[in-house]
């Protein structure tokens, strides 16, 4: 009789443990796939304006939009450039887009009609001229910047909403080797009404800050020193709070280097408890304390901040949260949706990604 007590007893604080343990557990995230087979075989260019309206474009001058959070994708292949790798792109809403590659010669296409016709709005064919993201502060002014020509980076500005771009001669100087990794186009962002982020990486991994007519540049403590290496993706939910993700892209298993957080604008960095699991192109804030980071080693999310990241599913090359929503997507050979409990789902932010 005893003996069966005991037996009873045990059982019942197994299930209790049990249920303590499940409890315990993080939340479930799931990525979906919702275009299993794209046209093209790779993509890096990434834009959410809302949780419905995303545009995506990549090699085969393809630019994808889907008006229906991704359930459906338009296709097309932008006449005059049927070849372009469309690195980065910038989506204004349902209609406008532009987009810009990486190579040489370098151009920038838009649309006003939902990309049934595209216009080259910029053309460049300068020996090395190699752009990497593009970037806009509002509906009119933005900007995009490329790699180092004769020991300075190449920055455009526009004025009047991508429709006309003009050089800009003040551009940070770059080190010997330095130069902005096309992995994503998010090694580029803005912030307010001015100011500028850019990352590097290559022999030296820098944060390049533009405001006040100036540009200053602070070192990230990133694995650095080959031109595999460096900061490949920054995110800020202002101009103090931010992250760097990168690593080596060779060597994609290598957690040592790869992610960087920073509370006062760059000035200094710390590094997380524990990193993603290798080499990430991308990262992106969902909340101000859920974050995820993707690249060729795999999807991590922080819950805490940045300061611990676990695998949730494959790699991708870029992910993005709605500019106007709280919807997540992914991209690289396919694409996808993050899907996540409702209770970790943000209002709409003001995340620079």
């Amino acid at each position: 009789m005893l003996r069966s007590a005991v037996t009873i007893i045990f059982l019942l604080a197994s299930g209790y443990f049990s249920r303590i343990q499940a409890q315990a557990q993080p939340a479930d995230y799931h990525i979906k796939i919702t275009e299993a087979t794209p046209p093209a075989r790779s993509i890096r260019g990434l834009s959410a304006v809302t949780d419905d309206i995303v545009w995506v474009s990549g090699t085969g001058g393809q630019v994808g939009r889907s008006t229906d959070g991704g359930r459906s994708w338009q296709w097309t292949r932008v006449s005059g450039c049927d070849s372009c790798d469309w690195r980065s792109l910038y989506a204004f809403d349902e209609k406008k887009a532009v987009v810009i590659n990486a190579g040489e010669p370098a151009h920038i296409f838009m649309t006003a009609d939902g990309g049934s016709t595209w216009q080259r709005v910029y053309f460049n064919n300068t020996p090395g001229i190699f752009f990497d993201a593009v970037e806009f502060f509002d509906t009119q002014e933005g900007i995009a910047i490329g790699d180092p020509l004769q020991e300075q980076f190449t920055v455009l500005r526009t004025h009047d909403g991508g429709r006309t771009w003009q050089p800009d001669t003040n551009a940070p100087a770059a080190g010997k080797g330095e130069s902005i990794f096309a992995a994503s186009g998010t090694s580029l962002i803005t912030i307010g009404g001015n100011r500028v982020y850019a990352a590097t990486g290559g022999t030296v991994s820098r944060l390049h800050q533009y405001g006040d007519n100036t540009w200053k540049a602070l070192p990230i403590p990133l694995i650095q020193g080959q031109a595999t290496t460096g900061t490949f993706s920054i995110a800020f939910l202002n101009s103090r709070k931010g992250i760097a993700v990168g690593g080596d892209y060779k060597n994609d298993t290598l957690r040592q280097g790869n992610c960087a957080l920073t509370s006062d604008g760059g000035r200094h960095w710390t590094l997380p408890r524990t990193a993603p699991g290798g080499f990430k192109s991308c990262v992106a804030y969902i909340t101000p304390e859920l974050l995820i980071t993707t690249g060729t080693s795999g999807t991590d999310i922080s819950e805490n901040g940045g300061k611990d990241w676990r695998k949730i599913g494959d790699g991708f090359h870029v992910a993005r949260r709605a500019r106007n929503g709280s919807r997540v997507f992914l991209a690289g050979k396919t694409i996808a949706i993050l899907e996540m409990p409702a209770h970790k789902k943000g209002a709409p932010g003001k995340a620079h990604r």
